[in-house]
């Protein structure tokens, strides 16, 4: 049967159990902030990038001669095991909380505190060894600590996220060469405009996937930079000369990530902007993905009564009454999740402007938004590549037929029959519903057949060259 072993902090005393490797001020923590129900623990590259974190600070300190070289050993060893995924059930603070993340760095400071005592033949608790405060937290505070952590474990979401972008994005280009030659018609407005090929539409796709995955590389660094030996407000209180260099030289090294120490650091450890750009460029993805996933549903509509050029693969019955219908539910969720972080877009901004003097305190549901938004994007875009885009059939007689019967199709004679006359053919095909094809060449034989058939041949309709004789 479990025991308790007592701690204190200034407040007072509490029993924490026996097992768990959390302290008190992570106890208390959990007493107080029961928001989201998701804890740290389930952003993993957070718990890791604090491992890097409280690694390269106790380095930092080594070399400074402010720690012994056998405690920063132990330090190193315990953020080893954080590295590697262990002890994650121990992270238990909600995602979302006040105090400006002391929540998290406590939570990291007691658990490294206590994997290191029993390192070290002691048990837990018994801090006159190891002391989170003391020790693991030397020369930090968590104004520097925890959005360090953080820019690490985004760098990396960024990251995953991108590999999500760039596998849609080959999709959709696969798709546009596979497309290249079936002739469809193009709409603005949703109304009919000229010919195009769906592999045009399609490559459109990829291309517009492609300029996101650039503007993420460029804002993913201006994450690198971070304020390590800042301490409170950035004034460097209680770090020792050369400790803001050395341990941000660490931290460059030991994860490859190319952080860099910022150049003024009170100005660093207030600053929330970097989060503002990276989630608008996140917004920025979000809106692009949902308005392809609204042309994918358009396109694939019907399939009797709509446009039906394309089949979305079937995933699932679409209705409880309606035998037969299937729904375009991937693009309908992706939808929904680009919606989500829209909205969380909105967090952060109203965050980021709430930082007050020398620190913004709303730094935790930046963290929360930010994550979320990442993780749920990169799922979607994976879900829309694997379940959707990698199976999108088109239906190419149906797309050929809109476009021989379409009165778009008459701005192709506007260099040889000029704007007026084309306005009339097609007022007189909209009004009777005879073809363009009819009233031009039959009826006002204003151009013979081989002059349409140039004209309005599969290849030229493809890759129009200008015609106007």
């Amino acid at each position: 049967m479990s025991g308790f072993r007592k701690e204190h902090d200034f407040l007072g005393e509490k029993d924490i159990p026996d097992e768990v490797y959390y302290g008190i001020q992570t106890l208390r923590a959990l007493e107080n902030f029961n928001i989201t129900g998701i804890p740290i623990s389930k952003e993993p590259l957070f718990i890791q990038a604090f491992g890097y974190v409280k690694k390269a600070a106790a380095m930092a300190n080594r070399d400074c001669g402010v720690i012994s070289p056998e405690i920063a050993d132990v330090i190193c060893r315990a953020a080893d095991r954080l590295i590697a995924g262990e002890y994650l059930d121990q992270f238990v603070t909600d995602m979302i909380q006040g105090g400006a993340g002391t929540s998290v760095n406590m939570n990291v400071n007691e658990v490294l505190a206590n994997v290191g005592l029993e390192m070290m033949g002691h048990q837990k608790g018994e801090y006159q060894f190891l002391h989170p405060n003391n020790h693991i937290n030397f020369s930090q505070s968590t104004n520097d600590a925890y959005p360090t952590a953080f820019r690490l474990a985004l760098y990396r979401r960024i990251e995953n996220f991108i590999g999500s972008l760039e596998a849609l994005q080959q999709s959709f280009a696969r798709k546009g060469e596979e497309f290249k030659t079936i002739l469809k018609m193009g709409r603005t407005q949703l109304q009919d405009a000229v010919p195009m090929t769906l592999g045009d539409e399609f490559h459109g796709f990829s291309t517009t996937i492609r300029e996101d995955i650039q503007r993420l590389n460029e804002a993913k660094m201006l994450i690198c930079e971070i304020n390590m030996g800042a301490t409170a407000i950035g004034t460097s209180i209680n770090a020792p000369e050369g400790y803001p260099e050395r341990v941000t030289a660490y931290l460059r090294e030991l994860t490859g990530i190319p952080v860099v120490l910022a150049e003024d650091l009170i100005e660093a450890t207030c600053d929330t902007g970097a989060y503002v750009q990276v989630s608008g460029v996140l917004k920025r993805c979000a809106v692009k993905v949902s308005k392809i996933c609204n042309d994918l549903r358009l396109l694939s509509s019907g399939p009797r009564a709509g446009i039906n050029e394309i089949n979305l693969p079937r995933m699932q019955p679409g209705s409880s009454i309606m035998p037969g219908k299937v729904n375009p539910v991937i693009p309908e969720v992706v939808n929904q999740t680009a919606y989500y972080v829209i909205g969380s877009d909105v967090t952060i901004t109203m965050a980021a402007e709430a930082g007050q003097l020398q620190l913004n305190v709303m730094e935790p549901v930046i963290a929360f938004s930010l994550f979320s938004s990442c993780t749920y994007l990169e799922n979607a875009c994976y879900t829309l590549q694997r379940k959707c885009v990698d199976g999108i059939t088109a239906n190419e007689e149906v797309c050929k037929n809109m476009v021989m019967n379409s009165i778009g199709i008459v701005t192709a004679l506007n260099p040889i029959l000029g704007y007026e006359e084309s306005s009339s053919i097609a007022k007189e095909a909209l009004l009777t519903g005879k073809s363009i094809h009819d009233i031009t060449v039959i009826e006002r034989k204003r151009i013979t057949q081989e002059k349409w058939n140039e004209i309005y041949s599969l290849e030229n309709l493809i890759s129009p060259r200008f015609i106007n004789s």
